[in-house]
């Protein structure tokens, strides 16, 4: 017969479970599936399995789902790599399909330079004497052993080659621009010795990397990981050089770390040249051709009472003294180049920028004017409308450029060649973190006014080529007037600058762009005169002034 005590343990053995479900059923409800690319766990592990698991990461972290990675995190555990590899003890080579590593004991007593290749299907070995030297290769010379801190007699190197993927791990700002800047391959390559900083090297060493020649209106140039350059790292490039060599580019650099080919837009120092003086002549002939308008539109105002109480001749010239400023803002930073202090090129940058996104504003605010004229036309009365337009017009883009002043983004922006040789200098945006407020200050809003004003020029087209089936009779004949309007409709709605979409299909879309942009006030003039000249009551543009008119009633 069991006594009372083995029955009580038989019992709490029966019911163990049952206690226990709800605690179980909560912990696997609450478990969260894990993610190796949030990068907080198993940091500092470099198994297969956690190697692996963080590798996924560079095709899973894009743009489109940066949320779910931490991608500081995730460089560091990389960037660490290396200074776990030359720890003692640890194998002296790593093979997997997105990394190849090679760890090895070097004697600092060397007569002779070293080679390694680095051929990225191959784990990095040393290149004999009597061998052929690879075209991807490192090599460090006799003296770098000597120049290294403390007295060893003995040190580990640790070479990696790593695959990044297409993802934006190991970008930085300066490649998540879309313009299609990339690294070369998407390989780094990783030196170190032993778990020291080696930096300022007297003789640098060379990485070797081979390549196809690259595409036009694109440069090569050699730069390392700076992991203390903005949030989370930035490519940059000092204290390294680029030789454009047969075989490839070689890298000189003065220090030990992960480097890389970038491969870049670039325009050469001829092609600068040519399109930078075309640019100021153009810009030097717009300033006249304004100036003329400018002159005119005064002129005007003085001798027809009806002049100055229209709308639309206002609105052309505040677009053209906008183009105008911005075409001598242009003209003076391009001359001065980088002449003057910090201050003094903040300055310029500052103007130009605002100038330019005033040019931008009023292009718009031209669409808006024509779309109230054309398509709404009725209930279309705004009391103290031009003031309005202008404290948008110029209040807009001054609160832009107060902002972007403020995280100090302006300073001196470098264009380079092929070579890496400096081919213009002007003071823009700076290069690096800034190059976001660039591309979301200029060419987003550059983006939203044009598509703006390319809708109310298409939808002014359609009105003027099927709405007037009622005189179709009387003007057959005539559509080379309707063309011409809507010609000069585009000067003011900024057409021209739309051209810079095509600019990426080759140089001459470049020249093109360059030329007929610069002559935008050219074209402005031409309007403005056909317009308003009262010899030119009778010509195509009588029916555009005629709405110009009676818009301006309705608002008196």
């Amino acid at each position: 017969m069991a006594t009372p005590r083995g029955l009580g343990s038989l019992l709490l053995l029966l019911l163990l479970p049952l206690l226990l479900l709800p605690t179980l059923g909560q912990e696997k409800t609450t478990e969260q599936p894990r993610n190796p690319c949030l990068g907080s766990n198993n940091i500092d592990k470099y198994d297969i399995l956690n190697l692996n698991d963080k590798a996924s990461c560079f095709t899973k972290c894009n743009q489109s789902g940066s949320n779910s990675c931490n991608v500081e995190n995730l460089q560091r555990y990389w960037l660490n790599f290396e200074a776990h590899l030359v720890k003692e003890g640890l194998t002296e080579k790593v093979n997997m399909t997105f990394l190849k590593a090679l760890v090895q004991n070097l004697s600092t007593n060397t007569a002779e330079d070293l080679y390694f290749s680095l051929k990225p299907s191959q784990i990095p070995r040393q290149v004999m004497k009597d061998e052929n030297k690879p075209p991807d290769r490192v090599r460090l010379p006799k003296s770098f052993f000597r120049s290294l801190p403390g007295n060893r007699s003995e040190v580990r190197l640790a070479i990696t080659i790593l695959d990044i993927g297409s993802g934006t791990l190991f970008k930085g700002p300066q490649l998540g621009l879309g313009d299609g800047s990339g690294v070369l391959n998407n390989h780094l390559v990783g030196l170190s010795v032993g778990q020291m900083r080696v930096t300022k090297l007297a003789e640098p060493l060379e990485i070797v990397f081979s390549h196809q020649r690259p595409p036009p209106n694109m440069t090569l140039t050699c730069v390392f990981w700076d992991a203390t350059k903005g949030p989370t790292g930035d490519w940059a490039s000092e204290g390294c050089s680029t030789k454009v060599a047969p075989e490839g580019t070689v890298c000189c650099c003065d220090h030990l770390t992960f480097f890389a080919l970038l491969l870049r837009p670039t325009l050469d120092q001829s092609t600068v040249h040519i399109l930078t003086r075309i640019s100021q002549a153009g810009c030097g002939v717009s300033m006249i051709f304004l100036a003329f308008t400018i002159i005119l539109y005064a002129v005007l105002r003085l001798s027809r009472q009806r002049f100055k109480s229209e709308d639309a001749p206002k609105i052309h010239v505040a677009l053209g003294g906008s183009l105008f400023l911005l075409n001598l803002a242009f003209l003076v930073n391009v001359g001065s180049g980088s002449k003057g202090s910090d201050a003094a090129c903040w300055v310029r940058g500052a103007v130009f920028h605002y100038f330019l996104l005033c040019a931008f504003t009023w292009m718009g605010l031209e669409a808006f004017h024509l779309y109230l004229l054309a398509i709404r036309v009725f209930n279309t009365y705004f009391g103290h409308y031009f003031l309005k337009l202008s404290l948008v017009g110029w209040g807009l883009p001054a609160l832009m450029v107060i902002s972007t002043g403020s995280a100090n983004s302006y300073g001196l922006y470098t264009i380079r060649d092929r070579e890496n040789r400096t081919s213009l200098e002007l003071c823009w945006f700076r290069e690096g973190t800034a190059m976001y407020t660039l591309y979301t200050t200029v060419h987003g809003y550059f983006l939203i006014t044009f598509l703006f004003g390319m809708v109310v020029l298409a939808l002014v087209a359609w009105k003027i080529f099927t709405l007037s089936g009622a005189t179709a009779v009387k003007e057959r004949g005539q559509n080379w007037k309707k063309v011409l309007t809507i010609l000069g409709l585009s000067s003011l709605l900024g057409v021209t600058w739309g051209l810079a979409i095509f600019t990426p299909l080759g140089l001459s879309t470049i020249y093109i762009f360059a030329l007929f942009n610069s002559l935008q006030g050219v074209f402005i003039c031409c309007w403005f005169t056909i317009l308003y000249l009262p010899s030119q009551s009778t010509t195509v543009s009588s029916s555009t002034a005629r709405l110009d008119q009676a818009h301006s009633a309705s608002q008196e």
